[in-house]
């Protein structure tokens, strides 16, 4: 029985984007594959399909905020419409979860924050590998070459609470996934939406998959474009973009015990910034993975999961392409090669389970710059290696109680290839141990559920840190230390289910930026350090079905932060936001509304922040009302429609950068985000 998913279709870039030979190879590849896949579905017995269909025939919704699965972890099918305008990031799409916010740069490409901590903070995987950006200051954020319509599932894990999937998760573990096809007998499917909105706005997604008992292939293909919006006062802002993204995955299933899955991928796209000096000109990325699982082992050994991958990123930066050119011409070409792996077991005796592993990665980063960058030689400028060893162990206990606990040892290093400056050519290491335990139990007479757990990470600093943080990052800085105490609650009864997670945390030598008095932004302006610092916050929602048809749900979320150092606030910290919802449902229709409230943030740390953004001043608090709608019209075609921002406010997120006055922006205020946008969508299942 296959499972139904959707896509995006032709990949072809508007003028602006050099497409080159390889690329247009690879596009006419994946259309002719599609050609065959769609006259196999459309050739197929769909009455397995249908049944699938039948059995969860719920009314058709928009997300427009994610429940959470538990207070620790949210899951969710990225695929499935949202408001506001279906993402075209990640970094886009997880603002849909309490607690998460991004910094903006436009109209695409944002960088996502978790309770106030950015950057590799977060542990972003996709199918279980990290795709690294290039740019020193962020421009190609690791989010930003992750599609979420491309993946099956989501799922974030808060706070230092896992080890299981590398080191540095000190805010949270992010993992898209795809799931393994599974085809009991010769069959297809195909799954598509088509999307159109205000500003020029057009997505195309396609996810086609074939196979039988033996195997599969699955191709999945998207192209998404927007033009500059509005602002609510009608002010055009700089923030034009493209991108497509292209996935092609064999897999061999010789049992149901046994899946070998090889996944080969393509993309590249163009965004005009309103907030930096440069646009992107060029995203281009490669992927490769390979993925084995076997099942079945034994009695105690139960499974072995081992995977490779390969990612490559080559991007482009210049003031020319995408706007009217200054008087100085700026270019600059960067990539970055990630190569990783994993190999994890896991064992189960009584109530005991026990999931041990190795991981490792390398990458590698290298530069060159001037207008005729492409005549020029590549200049290695960094390099990064980490080995670590993990285990997490689950003991089960009577009425549903267990004990969670976890460790793992990481050796990271890093080497200076720069031809110049103090440390050039030198080389550091840290050893890096971190671990956690938590315990997960039952409230009867609520009823509910809750968990408290002490978690401690170390982080190695990054690449943006140790190499656009001033010259004497690399040799000073120290990796964080993060601390953290996690403690949530999930009530449900009747018509109400309500979930609070909160946590508390102590960071040791926490990095930070500092810019200049009067400076701008940029790779060379800032100088990072590190001090203490203090973290707490909550994050909390509930809905309610208080009708047959109707529903109604609410979130808050609030992050705070100290510079223990100097008794300031911590930079960067989004403000307090609530999100309120109502829902009309019933058979094949869905209305609802959101309004969307941000608080002031009047606790800042002016001239402090991250590599990409920093604190600028005090901002005001805004409140967007939205609408969406969603109808089926059968099996195997549902509309999704919605108006943002339907009163056309005219805001900016606390979390923003200055305009950059290149692109006739003022260069001492937040740019605006986007006036009144509508959009419909379609998605179609075969």
């Amino acid at each position: 029985m296959s499972r139904f998913r959707d896509r995006q279709a032709p990949v072809r870039l508007p003028q602006g984007c050099a497409l080159l030979n390889s690329r247009r190879r690879w596009q006419a590849a994946h259309a002719a594959l599609l050609s065959a896949l769609a006259a196999g579905a459309l050739a197929a017995d769909h009455h397995a399909h249908h049944g699938h269909h039948d059995a969860a025939q719920l009314a058709p919704v928009v997300i427009t905020g994610v429940g959470q699965q538990s207070a620790l972890t949210v899951i969710t099918d990225p695929k499935i419409p949202r408001q506001p305008v279906p993402a075209s990031d990640a970094g886009d799409y997880l603002q849909t979860i309490p607690g998460f916010a991004a910094v903006s740069g436009g109209g695409s490409n944002s960088d996502p924050v978790f309770r106030g901590m950015f950057g590799s903070r977060l542990k972003l995987l996709s199918n279980g590998g990290e795709m690294l950006g290039a740019c020193p200051s962020r421009m190609d954020s690791p989010s930003s070459y992750i599609t979420p319509e491309n993946y099956d599932s989501l799922t974030v894990i808060k706070g230092p609470q896992t080890v299981l999937w590398g080191p540095g998760n000190s805010a949270a573990t992010i993992l898209f996934e795809r799931d393994p096809e599974s085809f009991s007998e010769p069959d297809a499917r195909i799954d598509a939406s088509v999307l159109g909105g205000s500003h020029g706005r057009f997505d195309r997604n396609i996810d086609a998959a074939a196979g039988s008992g033996q195997g599969y292939i699955r191709l999945l293909a998207n192209s998404s474009r927007s033009d500059d919006y509005e602002d609510g006062s009608g002010d055009e802002v700089h923030s034009r973009w493209a991108k497509w993204n292209s996935d092609l995955v064999l897999g061999w299933t010789p049992d149901a015990e046994t899946l070998l899955e090889l996944t080969l991928g393509r993309g590249d796209g163009e965004a005009r910034y309103a907030g930096r000096g440069m646009d992107g000109s060029q995203f281009e990325r490669e992927s490769l993975s390979l993925r084995f699982e076997k099942g079945g082992l034994g009695d105690v050994l139960q499974q072995l999961d081992a995977r490779v991958y390969y990612n490559y990123a080559d991007h482009v930066m210049d003031n020319y392409s995408l706007r009217t050119p200054g008087m100085m011409l700026m270019a600059s070409n960067v990539d970055r090669r990630t190569l990783g792996g994993r190999v994890a077991a896991t064992w189960q005796w009584g109530n005991h389970e026990l999931i041990t592993g190795v991981d490792a990665q390398r990458n590698e980063h290298r530069r060159r710059g001037g207008v005729d960058y492409s005549d020029q030689p590549w200049d290695k400028d960094a390099d990064f290696h980490n080995y670590g060893l993990f285990g997490e162990w689950t003991l089960e206990l009577e009425d549903d109680n267990r004990w969670v606990t976890g460790a793992r040892f990481d050796r990271a290093s890093s080497r200076d290839h720069r031809p110049s400056g103090p440390t050039a050519g030198s080389r550091r290491s840290d050893n890096l141990p971190s671990g956690f335990v938590r315990f997960e139990g039952g409230l009867e007479a609520l009823p509910a559920t809750y968990y408290i757990g002490l978690g401690h990470t170390r982080r190695f600093p990054d690449y943006w840190e140790l190499f656009s943080g001033g010259t004497d990052a690399f040799a000073s800085l120290s990796p964080e230390k993060t601390t953290q105490l996690d403690l949530g609650l999930e009530y449900s009864r009747g018509n109400l289910d309500a979930w609070v997670s909160a946590y508390a945390g102590q960071v040791r030598d926490y990095i930070l930026f500092v810019y200049p008095a009067g400076g701008g932004m940029g790779m060379n302006s800032a100088q990072a350090s590190n001090v203490d610092a203090r973290i707490m916050g909550a994050e909390l929602g509930a809905g309610y079905r208080w009708a047959e048809n109707w529903k109604t749900d609410a979130s808050l979320a609030y992050a705070w932060g100290k510079n223990s150092s100097d008794g300031e606030a911590l930079p960067q910290m989004p403000p307090l936001e609530a999100r309120l919802g109502l829902t009309w449902e019933r058979d094949d229709v869905s209305v609802s509304g959101l309004w969307r409230v941000v608080a002031a943030q009047t606790r800042v740390a002016e001239g402090r922040g991250n590599v990409t953004s920093r604190d600028f001043d005090e901002s005001a608090g805004f409140g967007l009302l939205s609408v969406n709608g969603a109808y089926r019209f059968n099996e195997h075609f549902k509309l999704s429609a919605g108006v943002d921002n339907l009163l056309d406010k005219t805001y900016s997120e606390h979390l923003n950068q200055l305009g950059n006055a290149g692109v006739g922006l003022s260069a001492s205020e937040r740019f605006n985000e986007p006036g009144r946008t509508l959009w419909a969508r379609v998605d179609m299942s075969f």
